[in-house]
């Protein structure tokens, strides 16, 4: 019990420094290097994959990166560019904050549910890929809007 208390308020603590790390973000330029790195920073989690006890079966890897994919519609329904003074900013989205939050919920309702399954070690691997699955869904479609809007600046300037 000590160690779902514990990863929630973990995640929690994540959620809440998203927040604040996107609502930063979008008070400077948007580029290329700020939306790509951070997914290829969280997949160094996956050396956890190398430990026995958080190895999973290919089914249920499968079952997370899904689970993942479609959360990320959420991110990315709220994720928009605009051009200003010729430089493109992310458009901070005042239901992002709700949207987070839910899928927070959504995550500790998933392993209260799983987490009598299944080992802790399994939990945290599939949640580890559902979160990558997610971000990096979420950060490949802002990566495509920011190109789609670089492309129209750069054109409109000539």
């Amino acid at each position: 019990m000590f160690w779902v208390v514990a990863s929630t308020v973990v995640a929690a603590f994540m959620a809440v420094t998203m927040i604040f790390v996107r609502l930063k973000a979008s008070k400077k330029p948007a580029s290329v290097k700020k939306i790509i790195l951070p997914p290829l920073f969280m997949s160094t989690g996956a050396l956890m994959f190398l430990f026995p006890e958080f190895q999973i079966k290919w089914i249920q890897a499968l079952e997370a990166i899904s689970v993942g994919i479609i959360c990320s519609i959420f991110l990315i329904k709220t994720s928009k560019f605009e051009i200003r003074n010729q430089q493109i900013y992310l458009i901070p989205s005042k239901s992002f904050i709700f949207i987070l939050f839910g899928l927070l919920l959504f995550r500790i309702i998933v392993k209260l549910a799983i987490g009598s399954s299944i080992s802790l070690g399994e939990t945290s691997g599939m949640f580890f890929i559902l979160a990558f699955g997610m971000i990096a869904t979420w950060r490949l479609s802002m990566l495509y809007q920011f190109l789609q809007l670089d492309k129209k600046r750069k054109y409109s300037r000539t």
